[in-house]
């Protein structure tokens, strides 16, 4: 990932205020406030406060998003179209081929659009009520299925599964997954594997299950004890021999295979391991997790917890003093270096970026100091800060949150162009301030009482919507 494509996730562009160089606003607030372009020609506008809205897509060219907040916010542009109805509860998601929507996660459907489908040919419809009912419709009945929990389900290449059947549930239950066939009459209790593994088992009395090849699975009064062996993963030479996993809780437990012998007594407090392949990776712990010690190649760990950790390892570095107050972490992402410190998880959240490939370029970074303030600098010239911002540490990731309820709160919003432009607002633009060195411009609004605009093309004032200005060059008369 590129340092540039990176320092665009740190900004708050969702509920950021559109500006342009050389425009102007035109504010009524609280009924409107507008953001107009060089030519006049309304950008963005809110109203109500952060309530009804319009404006353009944050990260897309042409996309626009408008809405009334919370209850109802759509956006559009050239891939997806969103509609929101006080997200999460509700979403539906339309692109060029297929549709996706959800009620709370719990009540979710997808599929294609009707013109997909016609041009596709078979159908391909989801429908699930978790936990209860799931739903697959296509043209293939090997595809298709209907499940209904606790009647009668045979769900099909889902969850995990080639196919999952109960009849009813936890009666009779039969998955298959890998070749390996497992019945339980009644789940969990009786277990009857067959295909590639074959076995049986009462839980949680006992179980043993041999294959494919020579691995096998047994556990006794479950989950104290158990006796595995497993075949090498797919990177390992063939031929390689099989890793052992066996214990009796809470006494000892063992794992030894391939370059591996790792013991643990009284579990899980004391133990060690010893890793000689594919990396070396000596670790002893005493009264584990409290204290642990481990070396090996490009990998340490310091663990006196719970008042310092330190891990390192070659892509990341981490540092925990008084846990859980303090924590730092360092790594790696393809060009970018980057570092996350929190205090108290989110009490205070901030993450900088630098790039490891031209260490002049200007770091960015998002800081959060919860509920109180948040504020970004994307390193190219863009930066912004809310006041207050209750929500935005906790939905870093999450446009669709931020879209939908952090403009709710920005009774104080700071917003930076890379042009230079910069506009600060006071209850969602009942005061605004604007400058733009570029062109020349400073502007100031409160709310329809007072408005003033000066330029290269002179000064503007207005007084309870009445428009007064002064010709270009004569800054002695102020009202014409």
């Amino acid at each position: 990932m590129t340092f540039a494509r990176l320092t665009t996730l740190l900004s708050l562009a969702a509920a950021a205020a559109s500006l342009h160089a050389a425009g102007s606003e035109e504010n009524a607030w609280p009924a409107y406030v507008l953001e107009k372009d060089a030519a006049g020609q309304t950008e963005s506008w809110n109203a109500a406060g952060p309530l009804a809205f319009f404006g353009p897509e944050p990260g897309t060219d042409q996309g626009t998003v408008e809405g009334f907040r919370p209850f109802y916010v759509r956006s559009t542009d050239a891939t997806c179209v969103k509609t929101d109805i006080l997200y999460p509860l509700f979403f539906y998601r339309q692109y060029p081929d297929n549709y996706t929507w959800s009620i709370l996660q719990l009540i979710n459907g997808k599929g294609l659009n009707a013109n997909a489908a016609k041009a596709a040919g078979p159908k391909d419809q989801h429908f699930d009520l978790w936990p209860f009912y799931f739903s697959h419709e296509t043209d293939d009945p090997d595809e298709s299925y209907h499940a209904l929990l606790p009647i009668y389900g045979n769900i099909k290449y889902r969850l995990g599964y080639q196919r999952l059947f109960w009849a009813p549930f936890p009666l009779y239950v039969q998955t298959v997954k890998h070749g390996t066939q497992t019945t339980y009459v009644p789940w969990p209790i009786v277990r009857i594997v067959t295909g590639d593994s074959h076995g049986f088992g009462i839980w949680p009395l006992f179980g043993s299950t041999h294959g494919p090849g020579g691995s096998y699975s047994n556990f006794y009064l479950w989950p104290l004890g158990w006796n595995n062996a497993v075949e090498p993963g797919p990177q390992e030479p063939e031929g390689s021999p099989l890793t052992y996993h066996r214990a009796f809780l809470p006494f000892f437990s063992s794992d030894s295979g391939p370059g591996l012998e790792s013991r643990t007594y009284l579990w899980p407090f004391f133990g060690y391991t010893e890793q000689a392949s594919p990396l070396r990776y000596s670790e002893r712990r005493y009264f584990w997790p409290f204290l642990v010690q481990g070396t090996g190649d490009g990998r340490r760990l310091e663990r006196w917890a719970p008042f310092y950790t330190r891990s390192t390892s070659r892509f990341s570095e981490s540092t925990w003093v008084v846990w859980p107050l303090w924590h730092r972490v360092s790594w790696n992402d393809g060009d970018v270096a980057q570092s996350k410190t929190q205090f108290f998880y989110f009490v205070y959240w901030s993450l900088d970026q630098r790039s490891d490939t031209n260490p002049a370029a200007a770091p960015a970074y998002k800081t959060h100091l919860w509920p109180l303030v948040s504020a970004w600098d994307n390193g190219a010239g863009s930066r912004q800060v809310q006041i207050p911002s209750p929500l935005e540490v906790f939905f870093n990731d999450n446009p669709d949150m931020r879209q939908t309820w952090t403009p709710l709160f920005s009774l104080f919003r700071y917003d930076h162009r890379p042009d230079g432009e910069a506009r600060t607002s006071l209850l969602w633009g009942a005061l605004s301030w604007r400058r733009d060195d570029r062109n020349g411009l400073r502007e100031f609004h409160a709310g329809p009482l007072v408005g003033m605009r000066r330029g290269p093309a002179g000064d503007r004032w207005t007084i309870l919507g009445f428009d007064f200005g002064a010709n270009p060059g004569n800054h002695g008369q102020h009202i014409r």
